[in-house]
């Protein structure tokens, strides 16, 4: 991996907290804490350099979501964007998916390079002229101006979730998507804001019995009635549409038994799924928790057919990670375009790729030294006790405020979008 692009962001608002590419890989959108959405173009290929797609370059900035209060429960409801998720493209111009705890809203980003001129009833300026001047009629002409990105909200999904949404996931008949919660998830039809339809609710008739709450969904990217959704347990719950309404009886229950030897004060915490992710063939589902990356085979329940260890090292460390809480981090997954390696974030701005056919895998690391433009990226190791190599590093300095919780793979090119707290790293192969 070679040619780092960074970009900086500056205050906490800026942390990123949110990295989406879209169907093509051509755009490359990120949130932040801020409410803000940044989209990424890539360049055109040059003529001198024919070989040597691009980079990536602000193509549009707004603001997605704005803080808001709820005057009925007291409480402050964050800008922050959760998720992004892109529509396939239909026209010209680009839509995507944008939720913060409570809101989905779906935007227009679109481009104007002409402008109309020439109107009857108002001057150049957009003022209007006196009617009693106007003894012609014109006909209105097109002109071209500079090139302008706009991006306008076309829907706003909102006051169906009470608690935080924590998935959004467009469905494959692309006239839906649903987005879910801790406790419910909601299906909704792009046309319709009013109105969803709720198609899993594991809310218990009393809230002391809750033992379990949902922390990732995920439509499968062919099955249009077919969807996975993970909890805190630990386990995936695979639910069919066709089977009811709702879909509170699952039609597959994909768990791991725990490993006795293992077990200690924190085996239920870590254990918790903070993202699950479909293969882009549809046959394997991947899963991250605390520790490990998981892939299972849809037609497989009782146990995982692979498993990754994202940081080993760290199982001794668990008691200061509760008390600085960093083991409720939430890290997600990506797969590659061709479901072959799988990519994922660690701490120290550590992240870490698993080739599943070498069954080889690499620690980067996304830092300053690191960006000048066509470095390589040289592989890092942890040592843990007993003598340190030159060129380890030890757990005891591990970075802990350092982390990468997001990361995106571009569809069908080795280019990734690392984001390490309020830097976005871009690296892509060398071989390009």
């Amino acid at each position: 991996m070679n040619y780092p692009d960074e970009i900086t962001y500056g205050n906490k608002a800026d942390i990123i907290s949110t990295v989406e590419f879209n169907h093509t890989g051509e755009l490359l959108a990120t949130g932040d804490k801020g409410g803000r959405v940044v989209i990424f173009q890539r360049e055109q290929e040059s003529k001198n350099q024919v070989h040597r797609r691009g980079e990536y370059n602000v193509y549009s900035t707004f603001q997605s979501h704005e803080p808001e209060f709820d005057y009925l429960k007291s409480l402050e409801i964050e800008e922050k964007i959760n998720k992004i998720r892109w529509l396939p493209q239909q026209n010209a111009a680009y839509f995507l998916l944008s939720t913060n705890d409570k809101t989905v809203k779906l935007w227009k980003v679109s481009e104007r390079d002409k402008r109309p001129e020439g109107y009857n009833l108002k001057d150049e300026e957009g003022r209007l002229r006196d009617p009693t001047t106007i003894t012609t009629l014109r006909v209105p002409v097109l002109r071209p101006m500079d090139l302008m990105v706009e991006a306008t909200p076309r829907r706003v999904f909102a006051n169906a979730h009470t608690y935080h949404i924590n998935s959004i996931s467009v469905n494959s008949d692309y006239e839906t998507y649903m987005s879910a919660d801790d406790l419910r998830i909601n299906l909704w039809n792009f046309e319709i804001t009013n109105q969803s339809f709720n198609i899993v609710d594991i809310k218990p008739a009393n809230m002391e019995e809750l033992t379990e709450v949902i922390t990732a969904a995920e439509f499968h990217p062919h099955h249009c009635n077919t969807f996975v959704y993970s909890s805190s347990k630990g386990t995936i719950r695979l639910c069919d549409m066709r089977a009811s309404a709702l879909c509170d009886r699952h039609t597959k229950f994909f768990e791991e038994p725990e490993d006795p030897s293992n077990r200690s004060f924190f085996s239920e915490i870590i254990s918790s799924i903070s993202d699950v992710k479909f293969s882009h063939s549809g046959r394997y589902i991947m899963t991250r928790d605390y520790l490990t990356v998981k892939v299972w085979d849809l037609n497989m329940e009782n146990r995982p057919i692979e498993t990754y260890q994202v940081h080993d090292y760290l199982r001794s460390k668990l008691c200061s990670l509760y008390e600085n809480d960093c083991i409720f981090d939430k890290f997600e997954c990506v797969w590659n375009g061709s479901d072959s390696v799988i990519m994922t974030g660690s701490y120290n701005n550590f992240f870490r790729m698993f080739d599943r056919n070498t069954k080889r895998d690499v620690t980067l690391e996304a830092s300053r030294e690191n960006s000048k433009p066509r470095a390589i990226l040289k592989p890092r190791k942890v040592c843990v006790g007993g003598k340190r190599r030159k060129d380890e590093i030890s757990v005891d300095s591990l970075d802990f405020s350092k982390k990468i919780l997001h990361t995106a793979w571009h569809p069908s090119e080795n280019i990734i979008a690392v984001a390490a707290t309020n830097n976005l790293y871009i690296f892509q192969d060398k071989v390009n």
